[in-house]
C-alpha cells in the first residue's frame, strides 16, 4: 500500500516544503493506466514574491492557491502548457510549489506514448512535460492530493547536502531569489 504524504506535510513553510517533495513521487491513475515519477526538481511561490500568482490577491485563476493546503493547482502558460503545482502553507495565505520535473518510475510506455518520445530524459524533464507524460489536466486543478488520484506518495528522504538551491527558471519578477531546489545528481532536472 503507498503511503500518500499528510495534509500537515504541505501546511508548512513552502520553502522548507519545496526542499523536501525532492526524492517523493508524485502518482497520477487515470483511466488509461498509473503513471509516476520521483520530484527530483521544484520551485517555491511565496507572499510577498512578484513571481507568485497570488502575489496581487484572488483572482479566479489563482483561487484555489488561497484553499486548503496538499490540493493541485494547475494553469496553462504560453496558452498551451499547463503547470502542475501543489497549494502549501495555511488556507488562506496563496502559496504553491511548482514541480519542475521527475525521473519517471512507473508507466513508461504510457509516458512515452502522451509525450511521442522515447528517451526517458525527454519524459519528465520540464513542468510542462511531466504534467503531459502524466495526463494531468487543467481538469485537475483543484484536486485533493491527499486520498485522490493524483498523489505524492512517500518516497526516498535527500539530505541537504545532495540538494541544490538557486534562481528560478522563466521568471522576470523575483528573478533573484533562490527559491529552485534540485536533486544534486539527478540527470533528469530541466537544467543546471
Amino acid at each position: 500500500m503507498k503511503h500518500i504524504l499528510p495534509r500537515e506535510f504541505y501546511a508548512r513553510d513552502t520553502v522548507l516544503v519545496a526542499k523536501e517533495l525532492l526524492g517523493h513521487v508524485l502518482l497520477h491513475e487515470t483511466p488509461e493506466g498509473v503513471t509516476a515519477g520521483r520530484i527530483v526538481e521544484a520551485e517555491a511561490y511565496i507572499q510577498g514574491d512578484p513571481a507568485c500568482h497570488a502575489s496581487r490577491g484572488m483572482t479566479p485563476r489563482n483561487r484555489v492557491m488561497f484553499g486548503p493546503p496538499g490540493h493541485a493547482y494547475v494553469y496553462i502558460i504560453y496558452g498551451m502548457h499547463f503547470c502542475f503545482n501543489i497549494v502549501t502553507a495555511p488556507e488562506g495565505v496563496g502559496e504553491a510549489v511548482l514541480i519542475r520535473a521527475l525521473e519517471p518510475l512507473e508507466g513508461i510506455p504510457l509516458m512515452r506514448e502522451r509525450r511521442g518520445k522515447e528517451r526517458l530524459k525527454e519524459l519528465c524533464r520540464g513542468p510542462a512535460m511531466l504534467v503531459q507524460s502524466l495526463g494531468i489536466s487543467k481538469e485537475n486543478n483543484g484536486d485533493d492530493m491527499v486520498g485522490g488520484k493524483l498523489t505524492v506518495c512517500q518516497g526516498e528522504f535527500i539530505g541537504r547536502d545532495r540538494i541544490i538551491a538557486t534562481t528560478r527558471v522563466g521568471v522576470t519578477r523575483g528573478a533573484e531569489l533562490p527559491f529552485r531546489f534540485y536533486i544534486k545528481d539527478s540527470s533528469y532536472i530541466s537544467r543546471k
